[in-house]
């Protein structure tokens, strides 16, 4: 049932998934974090809302503009269904916002493939990685990703290496500038610090350490099944895969750095864990098997998240 509603892409499935989404969203913030109306500024909550919707459809367009699954709607299925999983990254508007910025990157990024207009693809990564770090400045490590797609798909031209010089430049002006017309001039030197809170780190909390490692093994499986069935698919979709499986590495290194008590940006591994899911699925060739899994990862989260409330 449920994977014939899923298995095609249709409008009823984006108004289920943001329905879903909108709802879970406050819940989180009144019965999880125990939040009152009172304690919610309602502009800044809807703007994080907006963005996080709107994320969605961003996701959606990269996994079909790249084809990396199937035509299918698996991939906002599940991206909705890991904040279940990790409801407590709700509560942190900074990974939304970086996770949406980073999403913007990665479709520039993998469009790199086409060969076309490759220095201003690599410029608009660039840029949105950047402006990702104004949230959380480990994200800029995300600029190792740029450098990775520049070194597969044309190392040899210099220019490609020097647009990120120009993106480096391009952004320092702009957000002087506007720190200058908002006489903020010490966020540059107080925000992009690149501290590690060892304190918040150390010690690990048991739960969300077991979680967050079993979420961690569980995706090295995936993408070793999924560059498994992968083999002869071509160079073209395993060298896309590589840069994802990059990602999710990258991310999770930054979950670690920026860790403390008001943050969790797990999220930004949200997209990369999508894709090994859904690429995943599709490799299952027995409907009821595939059935059984669809039902087990939306009931699973929800009673494990029932348990918490």
């Amino acid at each position: 049932m449920i994977s014939s509603i899923f298995e095609k892409t249709k409008p009823i499935n984006f108004i289920i998934v943001l329905v879903f989404l909108f709802l879970f969203y406050w819940s989180v913030q009144f019965y999880l974090l125990d939040s009152t109306f009172t304690d919610i500024e309602i502009v800044p909550s809807m703007m994080v809302l907006s963005i996080l919707l709107f994320s969605v459809f961003v996701v959606d367009f990269i996994v079909k503009r790249n084809k990396l699954t199937g035509s299918n709607s698996f991939a906002i299925l599940f991206f909705t269904l890991l904040f279940v999983v990790f409801p407590e990254t709700l509560s942190d508007s900074n990974a939304v916002f970086t996770s949406f910025f980073l999403l913007l990157a990665m479709r520039r990024l993998l469009s790199i493939k086409s060969l076309k207009n490759i220095k201003l693809k690599i410029f608009d990564a660039g840029l949105w990685i950047c402006i990702s770090s104004i949230f959380y400045e480990w994200a800029i490590l995300y600029l190792l990703l740029v450098f990775a797609a520049i070194y597969i798909y044309d190392p040899k031209n210099i220019r490609n290496w020097l647009v990120l010089l120009s993106v480096g430049f391009v952004f320092y002006m702009i957000l002087y500038g506007v720190l200058v017309l908002l006489d903020e001039t010490s966020f540059m030197k107080t925000h992009y610090d690149f501290a590690i809170n060892y304190d918040a780190i150390f010690p690990i909390k048991w739960w969300s350490s077991l979680k967050l490692s079993l979420y961690a093994l569980f995706n090295l499986a995936l993408a070793l099944t999924t560059f498994i069935h992968l083999g002869k698919a071509g160079i073209g979709k395993v060298i896309v895969m590589r840069l994802i499986a990059l990602s999710f590495i990258i991310g999770i290194v930054v979950n670690f750095l920026v860790t403390s008590e008001n943050t969790n940006a797990i999220m930004i591994t949200f997209f990369p864990s999508v894709i090994f899911i859904v690429n995943y699925l599709e490799s299952i060739k027995k409907p009821k098997f595939l059935e059984i899994i669809l039902i087990a990862s939306i009931l699973v989260p929800i009673l494990v998240l029932a348990t918490k409330l």
